[in-house]
């Protein structure tokens, strides 16, 4: 396969993910964060860093909007959930065992 084939489906799947995504407001990023060490706020992370590496400025809340397809703040307000205290020390142990803090 071609370099510019190879570009073509991995942002086609790209496109397909954040429609899923979008299409299931339902699953907060705490339940994706403790599944799968990423949520919605990393993809907007890493397309934000994808974007300055090339030279294109972009911050953080024009780059949550093309992830979220709409203003972060909105996304929140109309579908974001309380956590249960479950899920909250899950994911707080998945962080410190996963992230936490860095290594000198």
């Amino acid at each position: 396969m071609d370099t510019q084939t190879r570009i073509e489906l991995e942002a086609a799947a790209f496109r397909t993910l954040l429609a899923h995504l979008n299409k299931r407001s339902d699953v907060q990023n705490i339940d994706m964060m403790n599944l799968t060490g990423f949520c919605r706020n990393c993809l907007s992370r890493w397309y934000q860093e994808a974007a300055n590496a090339r030279g294109i400025e972009m911050d953080k809340d024009t780059a949550r909007e093309i992830v979220y397809g709409m203003p972060y703040e909105d996304w929140r307000a109309k579908y974001q959930t309380e956590a249960s205290s479950e899920k909250q020390a899950r994911f707080e142990k998945s962080f410190a065992e996963n992230v936490g803090p860095k290594k000198q």
